[in-house]
């Protein structure tokens, strides 16, 4: 079984990395074969077509996102620290998986029907924390918004953008990049953001 394990991961990092670069469609079962180094039915042994394999990558994706970023929010802590926890879990992630991330919003088209149902119920599983976030924000007077529903989508929308502009050798760190986009976050709730240097230099 622990084999079985390691040769699944090695195909799953071959079609990510294919899929990535060129796309789900113009991507083959053979080329991924070719690139783990076995012959397509080897492929086959672990994944009955390549549809299978973009479903799993998906899944795989959002069960990381979800304990990455979800599974460290305290229930306890206010609205306003769990939406900054979310957020600056969320950018983070997505700057350390921009191939993940790549294919979980651009491949979406790709998936067929079964296997997208499937996904956007995962995918709605993720974003419900994050509503969740801004009903009680809501409830509790600490936000201003008109509807949790499509803030959560607005907020998703802008931190996606993320991996489209940064490059880990560019000027502004990661974790720099992940407080601006707190700040800008509760900035669209009217929510005062406090810097984490302030926060320390009241203790």
């Amino acid at each position: 079984m622990a084999e079985e394990h390691r040769t699944k991961q090695v195909i799953r990092a071959a079609a990510r990395q294919q899929f990535a670069e060129h796309g789900y469609n113009a991507v083959s079962m053979r080329e991924i074969a070719q690139a783990v180094g076995k012959q397509p039915g080897g492929i086959y042994n672990h994944f009955p077509n390549k549809q299978s394999i973009l479903v799993d990558l998906m899944q795989e994706n959002l069960v990381r996102a979800y304990e990455a970023v979800i599974s460290p929010i305290k229930d306890t802590a206010s609205p306003v620290q769990r939406l900054e926890m979310f957020v600056r879990g969320h950018v983070q992630y997505h700057i350390e998986n921009p191939d993940d991330i790549f294919i979980a919003y651009m491949e979406l088209r790709s998936l067929e029907a079964e296997g997208a149902a499937h996904i956007m119920a995962e995918r709605d599983k993720y974003e419900s924390a994050l509503r969740n976030i801004l009903r009680d924000g809501l409830s509790a007077d600490q936000f201003k918004l008109s509807d949790p529903a499509i803030h959560a989508r607005s907020i998703l929308s802008m931190l996606g953008g993320v991996t489209v502009w940064f490059r880990q050798s560019g000027p502004q760190s990661s974790t720099h990049v992940a407080e601006c986009y707190v700040q800008a976050a509760l900035q669209s709730v009217a929510a005062t953001y406090v810097a984490q240097n302030e926060r320390q230099s009241d203790v």
